[in-house]
């Protein structure tokens, strides 16, 4: 005799009352299995979602440092804007930095116009600087107070003095277009 048969020989002996009763335990059974079915199945969806909205929140919140720092920048560049004033002109800011070399020749070049700037730019020639002059005259015009780009640099040693250096530089001033504030 194979199990099935056993129990429904052993289901048959039973007296009505208890087979209703054995029937109501095999509903609770099967409604308690199913109800746990649905919540396991509502536990994992909410578990995806909160993984999903955590990978969310952690990109949010390398966005936001993003935006922070594009913000910052974008104040800075503001701050340095505004700082220049209408008699500014690259030749002006090369000769307060200071830096003069042998000789120093400044002429003026056609600038371009962007949205909102107007570039005033300018060859600056120097001859007989050091290293670190150069180097020194670069980062006061990339890091001053005045928003100072420097869009072509040439070095060059000195027959004459290979410690020495030959600097051509293509330097634009950037100030607002007017009636741009």
């Amino acid at each position: 005799m194979n199990p099935f048969e056993r129990i429904r020989a052993a289901y048959a002996a039973l007296s009505p009352r208890t087979r209703l009763r054995a029937g109501y335990g095999v509903i609770i059974v099967l409604v308690a299995a199913i109800a746990l079915s649905a919540v396991t199945n509502r536990v994992a969806a909410l578990e995806r979602k909160r993984r999903q909205r955590e990978g969310d929140l952690v990109e949010m919140m390398s966005l936001k440092g993003r935006l922070l720092e594009a913000r910052a920048l974008s104040q800075r560049f503001t701050n340095r804007l505004a700082a220049t004033r209408g008699d500014d002109t690259p030749a002006k800011i090369v000769e307060e930095t200071g830096i003069r070399g042998k000789s120093l020749r400044i002429s003026p070049v056609k600038g371009a116009e962007r949205p909102g700037f107007v570039e005033d730019a300018a060859e600056v020639k120097i001859e007989g600087v050091s290293a670190n002059e150069a180097v020194n005259l670069l980062y006061r015009l990339e890091k001053g107070p005045r928003p100072v780009i420097v869009r072509k640099a040439l070095l060059k040693t000195r027959f004459d003095d290979p410690s020495r250096l030959d600097l051509t530089l293509t330097v634009a001033l950037l100030k607002a277009a007017p009636g741009v504030r």
